[in-house]
Formats: C-alpha cells, structure tokens, sequence
C-alpha cells in the first residue's frame, strides 16, 4: 500500500511538473513572438522592455556583439525611420531546466536576408520572461559553403590578423 502511495505521488508530481513546463514554454513562445512582432512593427520600446538589462545580442556581422545599451543605440535610427526589421519563424524548439526559471532555444526564421537561426537563452526575472541572450546567423546551406567562404576570405583574414 505505501509503494502504491509513493508511485501515485511520483505520477502526480511528474504529472505536475510536465505540466508547469508546457505552460512556461508557451510563455516563452509568447515572448519571442512578441519580441519579433516588435521589431516588425519598429516599436522600439516593445521590442527593448523584452530584453534583460544585461542581455547580448550576437548578429550576423563577426563584429556585432552587443550588450544592450549598444545594440539600443545602433538599432534607434532603424526603429525610427519605422523600418527594423522582420523575422516571421518557421520553427522553434525551446528547452527549459527543471525549475523553469530559465530557458534556452533554436528557431529557424525567415527574414529579409533569407533563412536564418536565431538561438538564444531567457531567464524568469519578478514572474516575467526576458531575453538574455540571443544569436543571429545567415543559414548557408552545405552545397554553398565553399563560394560563401571564398567570398568573404578577404574580410575573413583582415579581422583574424586585427583579433589575432
């Protein structure tokens, strides 16, 4: 009978858990969907209230690692002309730690640039979701990797021998 007991307890507890989890992940998808909605409709502060303080955004150019106020100001001119940019996703996959106070994800976009990933990290933070992290980069199918490569050898080597 105390073994029967326990494992209904351990069903409902995982039950529970699988549960909370599901939910969060829709908050999050929530998030980022509203997160992109705001860049499409260039409303800068939707888009930036939905980044942590401290967050990172990585972009596609090698030299485009931002702490927020960084990327603030860059994208400020784009969000005022009403023109930022658009992402619509085509997948996304989120994964959170048992917890659910943070969470980490992939998602193929469609953008002006082609396809593209986008793959990031949000933490919970006074019951909100926000973006802490977040990377940009242009899909470049297999088949293509060698004339993309050669393309940007020039640029490729200049940055190395400045980083280097």
């Amino acid at each position: 009978m105390k073994n029967l007991l326990l494992i209904c307890l351990l069903v409902a507890g995982s039950i529970s858990l699988a549960n909370a989890q599901t939910s969060e992940k829709e908050n999050i998808n929530t998030l980022l969907n509203q997160w992109h909605k705001a860049a499409a409709e260039a409303n800068f502060d939707a888009y930036f209230s939905k980044m942590a303080d401290e967050s990172i955004f990585i972009g596609t150019d090698p030299t485009e690692n931002w702490d927020k106020q960084s990327f603030m100001n860059f994208s400020k001119p784009y969000f005022d002309k009403g023109k930022a940019w658009s992402f619509s996703t085509l997948e996304r996959n989120i994964y959170t730690t048992p917890d659910c106070d943070l969470a980490w994800f992939d998602e193929l976009l469609d953008t002006q640039m082609g396809i593209c990933r986008g793959s990031g990290v949000v933490s919970k933070e006074n019951g909100s979701w926000k973006v802490k992290h977040y990377v940009l980069s242009i899909e470049i199918p297999n088949e293509n990797v060698d004339e993309v490569t050669l393309l940007k050898k020039d640029f490729d080597t200049a940055l190395i021998k400045k980083l280097k």
